[in-house]
């Protein structure tokens, strides 16, 4: 493990994570000009931050700039029927088959299905299905979409911590999933009634979940309901909500649906592009 990987470890989960994820939700709303400034400045001069296909040019915000909306057309999505397409724009990492309810986050560190969902009849009838885990990087796009036309029939929210997702955390901290903010979206594709699962897994600095099937912002503060019944129709490349800042989606589809023969571990993938399969 190289010196930059052990300090980025150390100054990302090492500290008050949730302490510093609320002061983060404090100070990124604000839209006095001299923050807001400072705050952008700094961070285009220490990450890899492109605006070029940002909707607008001015920021009110770091927040705004965080969610941004990106231009028309900037993410075609893919219109093959059989294509279920990438909610989002992230990283490929840890993928394949749920095996007597256990899925891996990276080499060596499996978690189970049952704890990730915090219901283990609904973790069984996704054994022998597909798992694929996103990774967003703080400077992408931070809104996800739907990968087909689907319903959500309901949300789960799940409080917890709010480690690092980035890989050397997930190669050292054991069930780091299992110990996140997340939500748990069920939902079932409209064309085949086939159920598929969307979890976001918020992370320092983010912890703060806007989905528009559910009109609350689920973050660190909120208190409940866990259960959010709904019924919410969208079509395949609709938006259907935003993290507050970078962080993960894992989809769990059903043992019929494949991922995609494009798809590899490491691969850059952007929300619209092909992810899974549907059976021919």
């Amino acid at each position: 493990m190289s010196l930059r990987e052990n300090l980025s470890f150390l100054l990302t989960n090492r500290v008050p994570r949730r302490a510093l994820t609320r002061f983060m939700g404090w100070l990124s709303p604000i839209e006095q000009p001299l923050v807001r400034s400072a705050a952008l400045g700094l961070w285009k001069t220490f990450s890899d931050l492109d605006l070029s296909e940002a909707k607008k040019r001015e920021f009110r915000s770091v927040q705004d700039c965080f969610t941004r909306e990106l231009k028309e057309g900037a993410r075609p999505i893919a219109a093959d029927p059989a294509i279920l397409t990438s909610p989002c724009d992230g990283i490929v990492g840890a993928h394949g088959v749920v095996t007597d309810g256990t899925v891996v986050q990276a080499k060596g560190f499996p978690y189970t299905l049952a704890e990730l969902l915090g219901d283990a009849a609904l973790a069984r009838r996704y054994e022998g299905g597909r798992f694929v885990t996103l990774r967003i990087t703080p400077t992408m796009y931070h809104r996800f979409h739907a990968p087909a036309d689907l319903r959500v029939e309901h949300v789960t929210y799940i409080s917890g911590d709010t480690w690092n997702v980035y890989p050397i955390a997930l190669r050292r901290v054991e069930r780091l999933f299992c110990r996140n903010e997340r939500a748990v979206l069920r939902c079932r594709l409209t064309a085949s009634d086939t159920p598929m699962l969307l979890v976001p897994v918020a992370a320092i600095l983010v912890a703060s979940i806007r989905l528009h099937c559910a009109d609350v912002l689920l973050h660190l503060k909120y208190r409940g309901p866990n259960e959010i019944p709904c019924d919410a129709r969208y079509a395949k490349g609709q938006e259907m909500g935003w993290f507050q800042h970078g962080s993960t989606i894992i989809a769990l589809v059903p043992p019929s649906i494949g991922l995609h023969e494009d798809m590899r571990e490491g691969h850059r993938i952007r929300m619209g592009e092909p992810l899974l399969r549907l059976p021919r």
